[in-house]
C-alpha cells in the first residue's frame, strides 16, 4: 500500500492527521504542495475525483483575501488556476491511499480507510 499524505508542513490540521497516521502505524510519505508545489495534472486528477468544491479551501486566509473578481464566479478550471498560482488553496490535508483521497482530516474517516 503507497500512502502520501499532501499539504503544508506548518498547519495544525495537518499535525492532527501525522500524529493519527503515526499513532496508527501507518506509513506514509510527505509532499508539501507549498515548498514544492503540485503539477497541473495532479490538481485536475483530484479535482474530477473528489470535486474542485472540496478541494479548494475557501475559508483559508489565502482565499479569503483574494479579489471579488477572483472569487465569484467558479468554475473548475479557474478554481484550479487558483490553487496552482497559490497552494495554499488547496485544502488539507489530502491523504492519497492507492489513488483514493481522502481530504481534510477525519478521525472516523481515516479509521475507515485503514481498517
Amino acid at each position: 500500500m503507497t500512502v502520501t499524505l499532501h499539504g503544508i508542513r506548518n498547519c495544525d490540521t495537518m499535525k492532527k492527521a501525522w500524529t493519527w497516521l503515526d499513532q496508527h502505524g501507518v506509513a506514509y510519505g510527505f509532499h508539501d504542495y507549498k515548498a514544492l508545489g503540485v503539477e497541473r495534472a495532479t490538481l485536475e486528477r483530484w479535482a474530477r475525483q473528489v470535486g474542485w468544491e472540496v478541494l479548494l479551501n475557501r475559508s483559508g486566509t489565502t482565499f479569503r483575501k483574494l479579489p471579488d473578481a477572483d472569487k465569484t464566479g467558479l468554475t473548475e478550471a479557474k478554481a484550479v488556476a487558483l490553487m496552482l498560482a497559490q497552494p495554499a488553496m488547496i485544502k488539507r490535508p489530502v491523504l492519497d491511499i492507492d489513488g483514493k483521497l481522502l481530504v481534510g482530516f477525519k478521525p472516523d474517516a481515516y479509521a475507515a480507510a485503514f481498517a
